[in-house]
């Protein structure tokens, strides 16, 4: 980033903080502009799926934690890139949030295909079995760190399963709950992931398997305590205790009814 987008930056973040310290303007219950969280064209998501003529998608939350899960309403919107005509050169901004964290900063998506599998817990009894045997991954080749030798599992789990960051579909990241399905509230088939929105790229001990290789070196010189540092939360999103929330859409129809889910 040049010094110039440095400045630019700079001067737009103080100006949403004095917006923010200055509280809404009265009456207190003016609408709230809702925040821009992503934006996904067809052309860099193929397995988008989007319906009749839309090839883009907009997700846009509430700034403030909403009842009962405490978290930011969320809304999407299928559009037609070719359509929108009228762009706007800055979103409207909120002027009040319950979480620094709910105000993305703007930065562009790189989409990258990657194999990742289900967490340890979506896999049935005899394929836990598998991961967890020791003998099984030495039998195969694997390299695993010698820390893993009394927790196999821990291996799969950390540097083959749930790839962390922001995704597009994806197995979710359960850890604060067991997994459970979420079915559509009007045609009752199951929900499927569409989008991960994650407080951190990377951290911890799957940090070396799953940062980008352009991020290694500022990772490696955070230490490795990635988090709060800019190369794993380019975004500075943080949802939930420093969670993910993960967005789920009925496969039958993208009218029904969406829901997410914090993990």
């Amino acid at each position: 980033m040049t010094p110039e987008e440095e400045a630019v930056k700079e001067r737009n973040a103080a100006r949403l903080a004095e917006r923010l310290d200055a509280g809404p303007p009265f009456p207190a219950d003016c609408p709230v502009p809702m925040v821009p969280v992503a934006q996904l064209y067809l052309r860099d998501i193929p397995l988008l799926r989007p319906p009749g003529r839309a090839d883009l998608l907009q997700v846009l939350w509430c700034p403030y934690d909403h009842h009962p899960d405490g978290k930011p309403a969320t809304a999407l919107f299928w559009r037609s890139a070719a359509e929108v005509v009228d762009l706007l050169a800055a979103p409207p901004e909120p002027y009040e949030v319950n979480s620094p964290g709910y105000v993305p900063e703007p930065c562009v998506l790189a989409p990258e295909a990657i194999t990742e599998y289900p967490n340890s817990l979506d896999l049935s009894p005899q394929m836990r079995l598998m991961v967890g045997g020791w003998s099984r991954w030495q039998a195969a080749g694997a390299d695993l760190d010698s820390s893993y030798a009394d927790y196999p599992q821990e291996f799969y789990d950390v540097h083959l399963a749930k790839a962390p960051g922001w995704k597009f579909g994806g197995w979710p990241p359960w850890g604060r709950t067991d997994p459970y399905r979420r079915y559509c509230t009007v045609c009752e088939v199951q929900m499927v992931p569409l989008l991960t929105i994650a407080s951190f790229e990377w951290s911890g001990r799957a940090g070396r398997s799953w940062t980008p290789h352009e991020d290694r070196a500022a990772a490696d010189d955070a230490g490795g305590h990635c988090c709060g540092q800019r190369p794993s939360q380019p975004t500075k999103v943080e949802v939930g205790s420093t969670d993910n929330m993960q967005i789920y859409v009925c496969p039958t129809s993208p009218d029904h009814p969406h829901t997410d889910l914090i993990q």
